[in-house]
């Protein structure tokens, strides 16, 4: 199974995307502590092959395409100590834009045969990573 920690901080009429979280950063993925992401066995994201275990997931939020981070420095406070040195992973997903708002930032998966998307909404933004179990 995959199993996703973080914390869902609210819009609370603030401006989210270019202001609160800014782009071009790099974005603890949530509030408080790291969002951490385990996969119980070896899957693959956005094509690549990632060992099982657990992993810091990191974003880099931009207006058209974010950069996903799996990195392997787990137990941190926010992106403070971010070292890019430990990252095992770096890609890009497009921006898509949700039907309606989310008051709180949402992780939740979609899941279909063999693959799944790991879907992060929040506001009016929405990306997608592409999960794949290997058998």
């Amino acid at each position: 199974y995959i199993k996703v920690t973080y914390c869902r901080p609210h819009k609370r009429n603030r401006e989210i995307f270019g202001a609160l979280v800014p782009y071009g950063e790099v974005w603890r993925t949530g509030a408080n502590e790291a969002t951490e992401i385990t996969f119980t066995n070896d899957v693959k994201v956005d094509g690549n092959t990632v060992d099982a275990g657990t992993y810091t997931l990191f974003t880099i939020p931009g207006e058209d395409e974010w950069t996903i981070i799996l990195n392997k420095d787990l137990g941190q406070w926010g992106a403070y100590n971010y070292n890019k040195e430990k990252d095992l992973l770096r890609f890009e997903v497009p921006v898509e834009q949700t039907d309606e708002p989310y008051e709180a930032f949402t992780m939740e998966f979609q899941l279909q045969d063999d693959k799944t998307d790991l879907l992060m909404m929040w506001d009016d933004v929405k990306v997608r990573i592409p999960i794949e179990f290997i058998d």
